[in-house]
């Protein structure tokens, strides 16, 4: 199916070795399963895309009306959280919309579109830290620490005979947390297809049974060749060889 993303839940962290003896962190992400509650076409909607909805119970009576409407235009069952993702575009054939083929509402999205990749983004919330300072916050070096300072406090904000105002954006004690962070280029680990589990290398914004939203990586690193492998040349060992060849 050529969907972009699912949804999902964040497990927790843990740790792998690899085929070398090596250590990797990982988090354990639950993706999906999901289910496709509307499809968007350009000629309808302007744009191509997919609304998935995670696959989780939920209450009727926390259904309000027109969600019940929205879904009973596709015959899904309610859904606790909705997302949009991007659709591939594929290559339209006779009488076919680009970007559409394959994908309808109702269709189930697993954890399988990620088989063949190496890298995803994971987009989720980060933990709430409440009102913090600016050392904390924005990791101000602060003031001194000998007697007689206040060293958390991030001193002087504007000049008081020009221009007599703090410009905007100026960096101040606040509320931390809770903002839509994506982290991006998480090498996948392992998958497991019966579970619908993806193992991620590094850290996933959230707490635990956090909802995040997977999907393929936008920009992944591109693999360099023969580096650390078996096909490696040593450059000393290639001028040697070449040296005696000469002779």
């Amino acid at each position: 199916m050529p969907v972009n993303g699912i949804l999902g839940k964040k497990i927790g962290m843990t740790q792998v070795f690899d085929e070398k003896g090596e250590v990797h962190p990982i988090t354990v992400l639950q993706a999906g399963p999901c289910v496709v509650t509307q499809l968007k076409t350009a000629t309808k909607d302007g744009y191509d895309a997919a609304q998935i909805g995670l696959v989780e119970f939920v209450k009727a009576s926390k259904v309000t009306r027109p969600q019940a409407g929205h879904f009973a235009k596709t015959s899904v069952a309610p859904v606790r959280l909705q997302k949009e993702v991007a659709i591939e575009m594929a290559k339209p054939g006779a009488g076919e919309e680009a970007g559409t083929d394959g994908v309808k509402a109702g269709d189930r999205v697993l954890v399988d579109i990620f088989s063949d990749e190496k890298y995803v983004d994971v987009q989720g919330t980060s933990k709430g830290r409440g009102f913090a300072g600016v050392v904390r916050r924005h990791n101000f070096g602060g003031g001194p620490k000998s007697h007689g300072h206040m060293f958390q406090v991030q001193g002087s904000i504007g000049a008081s005979s020009f221009p007599s105002r703090v410009f905007p954006g100026q960096r101040m004690p606040g509320h931390m947390g809770v903002d839509k962070v994506t982290v991006r280029n998480l090498r996948i680990r392992g998958i497991d297809l019966e579970e619908n589990l993806i193992m991620v290398e590094g850290a996933v914004p959230g707490p635990r049974d956090g909802y995040v939203l997977i999907t393929k990586a936008k920009a992944p690193p591109r693999e360099r060749r023969g580096f650390a492998g078996s096909g490696t040349v040593d450059p000393l060992k290639a001028s040697k060889k070449a040296m005696g060849k000469k002779k």
